[in-house]
């Protein structure tokens, strides 16, 4: 892979719900050790885009590329393999399994850049740091956990599978303040450690806080694209599109 590639491409991505189309010729990239948000309001495509970038649809048309592997007809398990992570915005944690046994289901092996450098390695240990609430509840089970802590565990198993680039889906919604502080926290670590994400996101202050650029999408077309910054300033954008 060249390393000037994108992690992650899409291009002229649609996507269908039966007969409804959902997404409109979706253009976008993630590269090595971004964080990039998807915005728009409810039901503007954001997690039919990362379901479709991973092959959750059966139903899509366009161009995927990851880590200059075609995957715009792969099965989810396949992107994943190749080190694509998917945290679905309804958590689905195993919730009769506890805590390290919903990490060992996630994990695999270690794995390295195209230039031969190791990328970040992800260990129950380094988990349980990053997400101390976790590393107090080792054995409880995943059904007993607040919602907050289940995103948490959601996270960490998807990172037991040591991902170059995280699909991250609506991280802030329905978890309290002190939660979404620590998902903040979390992203900007993960950055820090060489990890791509793309997260789908609704709160403006929250994607500020951790993105470098956004995609604003809008009935299931990119309607905007610049810095996160430039997304910011731009009033008109945002009452146009992101406005509730």
């Amino acid at each position: 892979m060249n390393t000037q590639e994108p992690l992650l491409q899409a291009k002229a991505l649609c996507a269908w719900y039966g007969a409804a189309q959902i997404l409109y010729d979706v253009d976008l990239e993630v590269r090595r050790g971004e964080v990039v948000a998807l915005m728009g309001r409810n039901g503007a495509g954001k997690s039919t885009t990362l379901k479709a970038l991973i092959g959750m649809l059966t139903k899509r048309r366009g161009a995927v590329r990851f880590l200059g592997h075609d995957i715009s007809k792969s099965e989810p398990h396949h992107a994943a393999r190749l080190g694509l992570g998917f945290v679905p915005e309804d958590r689905r944690v195993f919730t009769d399994l506890t805590v390290m046994e919903n990490l060992e289901v996630g994990k695999q092996a270690p794995r390295r850049w195209a230039d031969g450098s190791d990328a970040p390695l992800w260990t129950p240990e380094r988990l349980f740091k990053l997400f101390p609430n976790l590393g107090e509840m080792p054995n409880r089970p995943g059904g007993r956990m607040s919602g907050g802590e289940q995103q948490m565990l959601t996270v960490a198993r998807t990172l037991m599978g040591n991902p170059y680039l995280v699909l991250l889906d609506e991280p802030s919604e329905g978890v309290a303040p002190v939660i979404v502080e620590q998902m903040a926290n979390m992203i900007l670590e993960l950055k820090a450690q060489g990890v791509s994400i793309l997260l789908s996101e609704q709160n403006m202050h929250f994607a500020e806080l951790v993105s470098d650029r956004a995609y604003v999408l809008e009935k299931g077309q990119i309607r905007y694209h610049a810095t996160m910054a430039e997304l910011a300033a731009n009033d008109e954008v945002r009452r146009a599109y992101l406005s509730v």
